[in-house]
Protein backbone atom coordinates (compact mmCIF):
# COMPACT_ATOMS: atom_id res chain seq x y z
CA UNK A 1 0.00 0.00 0.00
CA UNK A 2 2.81 2.18 0.33
CA UNK A 3 3.05 3.00 -3.02
CA UNK A 4 -0.93 3.96 -3.16
CA UNK A 5 -0.16 6.13 -0.64
CA UNK A 6 3.01 7.98 -2.26
CA UNK A 7 0.61 8.00 -5.73
CA UNK A 8 -2.57 9.60 -3.81
CA UNK A 9 0.01 12.37 -1.65
CA UNK A 10 0.93 13.32 -5.14
CA UNK A 11 -1.86 13.70 -6.73
CA UNK A 12 -3.15 15.81 -3.86
CA UNK A 13 0.20 18.10 -4.33
CA UNK A 14 2.20 16.79 -1.43
CA UNK A 15 6.21 16.71 -1.60
CA UNK A 16 6.73 13.43 -1.34
CA UNK A 17 10.32 11.80 -1.36
CA UNK A 18 10.88 8.18 -0.93
CA UNK A 19 13.44 5.45 0.31
CA UNK A 20 13.51 1.81 -0.61
CA UNK A 21 15.86 -0.74 0.22
CA UNK A 22 15.38 -1.79 -3.80
CA UNK A 23 16.34 1.71 -5.58
CA UNK A 24 13.96 0.83 -8.23
CA UNK A 25 10.85 1.03 -6.75
CA UNK A 26 11.34 4.48 -5.63
CA UNK A 27 12.65 5.35 -9.34
CA UNK A 28 10.04 4.38 -10.82
CA UNK A 29 7.66 6.34 -8.85
CA UNK A 30 9.56 9.39 -9.94
CA UNK A 31 7.14 9.34 -13.00
CA UNK A 32 4.84 10.16 -10.68
CA UNK A 33 6.76 13.15 -9.37
CA UNK A 34 8.01 11.79 -5.87
CA UNK A 35 11.53 12.34 -5.36
CA UNK A 36 13.98 9.01 -4.83
CA UNK A 37 16.54 8.94 -2.37
CA UNK A 38 19.19 6.35 -2.15
CA UNK A 39 19.55 6.00 2.14
CA UNK A 40 17.57 6.80 4.71
CA UNK A 41 20.25 9.64 5.03
CA UNK A 42 19.32 11.34 1.85
CA UNK A 43 15.47 11.15 3.08
CA UNK A 44 15.76 12.73 5.91
CA UNK A 45 18.56 15.49 4.63
CA UNK A 46 16.01 16.23 1.63
CA UNK A 47 12.91 17.02 4.30
CA UNK A 48 12.07 19.84 6.28
CA UNK A 49 12.33 20.18 9.53
CA UNK A 50 9.73 19.19 11.11
CA UNK A 51 9.55 15.74 8.95
CA UNK A 52 6.89 13.47 8.91
CA UNK A 53 8.38 10.25 7.77
CA UNK A 54 5.87 7.55 7.23
CA UNK A 55 7.21 3.87 7.23
CA UNK A 56 5.27 1.01 5.50
CA UNK A 57 7.27 -2.39 6.52
CA UNK A 58 6.21 -6.26 8.05
CA UNK A 59 5.60 -5.96 11.68
CA UNK A 60 8.70 -6.71 13.71
CA UNK A 61 12.60 -6.53 13.16
CA UNK A 62 12.22 -4.78 9.74
CA UNK A 63 10.32 -1.57 11.47
CA UNK A 64 12.80 -1.54 15.21
CA UNK A 65 15.97 -1.52 12.70
CA UNK A 66 14.36 1.32 10.09
CA UNK A 67 13.22 3.65 13.62
CA UNK A 68 16.78 2.74 15.19
CA UNK A 69 18.28 4.34 12.15
CA UNK A 70 16.17 7.14 11.23
CA UNK A 71 15.83 8.52 14.83
CA UNK A 72 19.47 8.16 15.15
CA UNK A 73 19.52 11.14 12.44
CA UNK A 74 16.32 12.82 12.47
CA UNK A 75 15.72 15.62 15.02
CA UNK A 76 13.55 17.08 18.15
CA UNK A 77 10.02 17.68 16.71
CA UNK A 78 10.19 15.15 14.27
CA UNK A 79 7.56 12.29 13.29
CA UNK A 80 7.69 8.99 12.78
CA UNK A 81 4.51 6.76 11.40
CA UNK A 82 4.31 3.43 11.29
CA UNK A 83 1.57 2.65 8.72
CA UNK A 84 2.41 -1.17 8.94
CA UNK A 85 0.10 -4.03 10.77
CA UNK A 86 2.22 -3.40 13.98
CA UNK A 87 1.38 -5.26 17.55
CA UNK A 88 -0.09 -2.43 19.12
CA UNK A 89 2.65 -3.86 22.31
CA UNK A 90 5.54 -2.98 20.04
CA UNK A 91 4.22 0.27 18.95
CA UNK A 92 3.64 1.62 22.40
CA UNK A 93 7.21 0.03 23.04
CA UNK A 94 8.41 2.08 19.95
CA UNK A 95 6.96 5.77 21.49
CA UNK A 96 8.09 5.41 25.09
CA UNK A 97 12.03 4.91 23.26
CA UNK A 98 11.28 8.10 20.77
CA UNK A 99 9.72 9.90 23.52
CA UNK A 100 12.92 10.27 25.52
CA UNK A 101 14.72 11.28 21.69
CA UNK A 102 12.21 14.34 21.46
CA UNK A 103 10.47 12.38 18.11
CA UNK A 104 7.08 11.99 17.84
CA UNK A 105 5.21 8.52 16.83
CA UNK A 106 2.00 7.99 15.45
CA UNK A 107 0.57 4.30 15.35
CA UNK A 108 -1.53 4.35 12.17
CA UNK A 109 -3.47 0.96 10.87
CA UNK A 110 -4.40 1.18 7.48
CA UNK A 111 -7.31 -0.39 5.57
CA UNK A 112 -8.33 -0.07 2.03
CA UNK A 113 -5.65 -2.18 0.32
CA UNK A 114 -4.87 -2.24 -3.28
CA UNK A 115 -8.20 0.20 -3.92
CA UNK A 116 -7.14 2.76 -1.27
CA UNK A 117 -5.26 4.99 -3.93
CA UNK A 118 -8.26 5.43 -5.58
CA UNK A 119 -11.15 5.65 -2.83
CA UNK A 120 -8.96 6.88 0.08
CA UNK A 121 -7.70 4.94 2.96
CA UNK A 122 -9.18 4.23 6.04
CA UNK A 123 -7.10 5.33 8.89
CA UNK A 124 -7.21 4.52 12.17
CA UNK A 125 -4.45 6.30 14.16
CA UNK A 126 -3.12 6.33 17.73
CA UNK A 127 -1.17 9.69 18.85
CA UNK A 128 -0.57 12.20 21.36
CA UNK A 129 -3.10 15.22 20.83
CA UNK A 130 -0.66 17.54 19.37
CA UNK A 131 0.84 15.29 17.19
CA UNK A 132 -2.83 14.39 15.90
CA UNK A 133 -3.14 17.56 14.78
CA UNK A 134 0.14 17.97 12.90
CA UNK A 135 -0.58 15.74 11.07
CA UNK A 136 -4.46 16.22 10.00
CA UNK A 137 -3.53 17.55 6.38
CA UNK A 138 -2.10 13.92 5.34
CA UNK A 139 -4.84 12.21 7.43
CA UNK A 140 -7.60 14.14 5.37
CA UNK A 141 -5.99 13.88 2.48
CA UNK A 142 -5.35 10.15 2.57
CA UNK A 143 -9.13 9.27 3.63
CA UNK A 144 -11.82 8.86 1.48
CA UNK A 145 -13.14 12.18 2.84
CA UNK A 146 -12.47 15.09 5.11
CA UNK A 147 -14.79 14.18 7.60
CA UNK A 148 -15.05 10.58 7.23
CA UNK A 149 -13.26 7.32 7.01
CA UNK A 150 -10.71 7.94 9.63
CA UNK A 151 -10.49 8.32 13.84
CA UNK A 152 -7.84 9.41 15.88
CA UNK A 153 -8.42 6.62 18.42
CA UNK A 154 -6.69 8.12 21.47
CA UNK A 155 -3.14 7.53 22.72
CA UNK A 156 0.08 5.90 20.93
CA UNK A 157 -0.58 2.11 20.41
CA UNK A 158 -4.66 2.67 20.08
CA UNK A 159 -4.58 2.99 16.17
CA UNK A 160 -3.17 -0.43 15.86
CA UNK A 161 -4.87 -2.05 18.46
CA UNK A 162 -8.16 -0.95 16.59
CA UNK A 163 -6.36 -2.40 13.52
CA UNK A 164 -6.28 -5.55 14.79
CA UNK A 165 -9.38 -5.54 15.90
CA UNK A 166 -10.85 -4.27 12.49
CA UNK A 167 -8.85 -7.37 10.91
CA UNK A 168 -9.83 -10.01 13.12
CA UNK A 169 -13.89 -8.85 12.30
CA UNK A 170 -12.77 -8.85 8.31
CA UNK A 171 -11.35 -12.31 8.69
CA UNK A 172 -14.98 -13.42 10.16
CA UNK A 173 -16.90 -11.60 7.67
CA UNK A 174 -15.13 -13.44 5.23
CA UNK A 175 -15.56 -17.11 6.33
CA UNK A 176 -19.28 -16.10 6.44
CA UNK A 177 -19.32 -15.58 2.83
CA UNK A 178 -17.05 -18.50 1.70
CA UNK A 179 -19.06 -21.07 3.90
CA UNK A 180 -22.37 -19.72 2.56
CA UNK A 181 -21.13 -20.04 -1.05
CA UNK A 182 -19.41 -23.02 -0.55
CA UNK A 183 -23.14 -24.39 0.43
CA UNK A 184 -24.70 -23.28 -2.45
CA UNK A 185 -22.15 -24.65 -4.68
CA UNK A 186 -22.38 -28.34 -3.19
CA UNK A 187 -26.36 -28.00 -3.97
CA UNK A 188 -25.79 -29.49 -7.58
CA UNK A 189 -29.37 -30.27 -8.18
CA UNK A 190 -29.78 -26.48 -8.50
CA UNK A 191 -27.22 -25.36 -10.58
CA UNK A 192 -26.47 -22.08 -9.09
CA UNK A 193 -25.34 -19.19 -10.88
CA UNK A 194 -23.37 -17.68 -7.81
CA UNK A 195 -21.71 -15.17 -9.88
CA UNK A 196 -25.20 -13.96 -10.86
CA UNK A 197 -25.92 -14.68 -7.09
CA UNK A 198 -23.54 -12.34 -5.55
CA UNK A 199 -24.30 -9.65 -7.93
CA UNK A 200 -28.01 -9.68 -6.78
CA UNK A 201 -26.90 -9.49 -3.24
CA UNK A 202 -25.02 -6.31 -3.50
CA UNK A 203 -28.52 -4.26 -3.71
CA UNK A 204 -31.43 -4.61 -0.95
CA UNK A 205 -30.04 -6.69 1.13
CA UNK A 206 -28.80 -7.05 4.38
CA UNK A 207 -25.49 -8.85 3.81
CA UNK A 208 -24.31 -6.50 0.74
CA UNK A 209 -20.79 -4.97 1.46
CA UNK A 210 -17.75 -3.77 -0.21
CA UNK A 211 -16.05 -7.81 -0.27
CA UNK A 212 -19.70 -8.67 -1.37
CA UNK A 213 -18.93 -6.55 -4.33
CA UNK A 214 -14.99 -7.67 -4.93
CA UNK A 215 -16.10 -11.31 -4.63
CA UNK A 216 -18.94 -10.40 -7.33
CA UNK A 217 -16.73 -9.36 -9.66
CA UNK A 218 -14.46 -12.85 -9.44
CA UNK A 219 -17.70 -14.92 -9.64
CA UNK A 220 -18.93 -13.09 -12.76
CA UNK A 221 -15.94 -14.13 -14.71
CA UNK A 222 -14.77 -17.65 -13.43
CA UNK A 223 -17.30 -19.33 -10.58
CA UNK A 224 -15.66 -22.31 -10.89
CA UNK A 225 -12.44 -20.57 -9.29
CA UNK A 226 -10.67 -24.23 -10.53
CA UNK A 227 -7.09 -22.63 -11.09
CA UNK A 228 -7.35 -21.70 -7.68
CA UNK A 229 -5.33 -23.46 -4.77
CA UNK A 230 -7.63 -22.90 -1.81
CA UNK A 231 -4.73 -22.26 0.44
CA UNK A 232 -5.19 -19.08 3.11
CA UNK A 233 -2.47 -17.18 4.74
CA UNK A 234 -2.76 -14.66 7.62
CA UNK A 235 -1.22 -11.58 8.08
CA UNK A 236 -1.09 -12.31 11.86
CA UNK A 237 -3.65 -9.89 13.41
CA UNK A 238 -5.80 -12.25 14.13
CA UNK A 239 -3.77 -14.43 16.10
CA UNK A 240 -3.22 -11.01 18.57
CA UNK A 241 -6.45 -10.69 18.58
CA UNK A 242 -7.67 -14.07 20.19
CA UNK A 243 -4.63 -13.32 22.89
CA UNK A 244 -5.94 -10.08 23.80
CA UNK A 245 -9.27 -12.07 24.16
CA UNK A 246 -8.03 -14.76 26.35
CA UNK A 247 -6.28 -11.57 28.31
CA UNK A 248 -9.38 -10.17 28.65
CA UNK A 249 -11.48 -12.78 29.35
CA UNK A 250 -13.61 -11.66 25.77
CA UNK A 251 -15.66 -14.62 24.13
CA UNK A 252 -15.08 -14.45 20.32
CA UNK A 253 -15.46 -17.97 18.84
CA UNK A 254 -16.55 -16.40 15.55
CA UNK A 255 -12.61 -14.66 14.90
CA UNK A 256 -11.68 -17.63 16.40
CA UNK A 257 -13.17 -20.22 13.92
CA UNK A 258 -11.96 -17.86 11.40
CA UNK A 259 -8.48 -18.59 12.07
CA UNK A 260 -8.52 -21.79 12.79
CA UNK A 261 -10.46 -22.27 9.31
CA UNK A 262 -7.31 -20.68 7.82
CA UNK A 263 -4.64 -22.70 9.17
CA UNK A 264 -7.32 -25.83 8.05
CA UNK A 265 -7.17 -24.40 4.68
CA UNK A 266 -3.69 -25.16 4.25
CA UNK A 267 -3.87 -29.19 4.48
CA UNK A 268 -7.77 -29.66 2.95
CA UNK A 269 -8.75 -28.09 -0.58
CA UNK A 270 -12.45 -26.93 -0.23
CA UNK A 271 -14.48 -24.30 -2.70
CA UNK A 272 -14.95 -21.56 0.72
CA UNK A 273 -11.27 -21.85 1.17
CA UNK A 274 -10.33 -20.27 -2.58
CA UNK A 275 -13.73 -17.71 -1.81
CA UNK A 276 -11.22 -16.28 0.77
CA UNK A 277 -8.42 -16.70 -1.48
CA UNK A 278 -9.76 -14.52 -4.10
CA UNK A 279 -11.09 -11.90 -1.58
CA UNK A 280 -7.91 -11.03 -0.29
CA UNK A 281 -6.51 -10.75 -3.64
CA UNK A 282 -9.38 -8.30 -4.57
CA UNK A 283 -8.90 -5.83 -1.65
CA UNK A 284 -5.21 -6.29 -0.71
CA UNK A 285 -3.28 -7.57 -3.57
CA UNK A 286 -2.09 -10.81 -1.51
CA UNK A 287 -1.14 -13.75 -3.56
CA UNK A 288 -3.32 -15.75 -5.76
CA UNK A 289 -1.54 -19.37 -5.78
CA UNK A 290 -2.71 -21.31 -8.91
CA UNK A 291 -2.37 -24.47 -10.14
CA UNK A 292 0.01 -25.23 -12.47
Amino acid sequence: MGRGIAKRLLRKGFDVYGYNRSYEAVKDLAKSGLTPCSSPEELVRAINHPRVIWIMLPAGIAIDTTIKVLSGIMERGDCIIDGGNSDYRDSMTRYRNLEGKGIHFVDMGVSGGIWGEKEGYGLMFGAEKEVAEMILPLVHTLAPGENKGWVHTGPPGSGHYVKMVHNAIEYGMMQAYAEGFELMKKKKEFDLDLGTVSNAWRDGTVIRSWLLDLLAMYLGEDQELAEIIPKVADSGEARWALREAIDLDVSVPILANALFERFSSRNEEQYGDKILAIMRNAFGGHEIKKAD
